[in-house]
């Protein structure tokens, strides 16, 4: 097992990364599926203020529709996705560079016939994520661009 207190490089080959195992994207149900998560910076005694993930969402995934206090960015680096953010749908192709805010309900999705991978910087102290409520909901059918285009459902419905 490597010195996690030393600077070390982690081997890019095929979208995996050497000393890095791919991860259960979260441990309890939801609407989410086809998907993989990849912690290449943060969950090895770093002293690191971020973490840095992989994630990869195979032909017709998603990640869960949710939201919480802290901000990330997502780099698209594999193939091609959609992100619902807040009343917008965006469309992300290679080196795309996502800012999400802060209490922004998100979700990507993977309607493609092709892996749609992408890097996901966070704080290393961060809330965890929160399923989103009827408001939101209300907001994401309102608009016309994310009306029918995430998959999700409110906590006891």
């Amino acid at each position: 097992m490597p010195d996690t207190s030393k600077s070390r490089l982690h081997k890019f080959d095929s979208f995996s990364w050497s000393e890095v195992d791919k991860e259960r994207y979260k441990d309890t149900g939801g609407h989410w599926c086809g998907i993989d998560r990849n912690t290449i910076v943060g969950n090895r005694g770093e002293s690191a203020k971020f973490h840095l993930r992989y994630f990869e969402i195979g032909p017709g995934g998603n990640s869960s529709l949710e939201k919480h206090n802290h901000e990330h960015t997502v780099i698209c680096v594999r193939g091609r996705g959609r992100a619902v953010v807040e009343d917008k749908l965006y469309e992300m192709e290679d080196m795309d560079v996502l800012y999400i805010a802060p209490g922004a309900p998100h979700q990507l999705l993977n309607p493609y016939n092709e892996p749609f991978g992408f890097l996901c910087i966070v704080d290393a102290e961060r809330d965890r994520p929160r399923n989103i409520d009827k408001e939101d909901i209300e907001r994401l059918d309102a608009s016309d661009e994310t009306r029918g285009k995430f998959i999700g459902y409110i906590e006891g419905d």
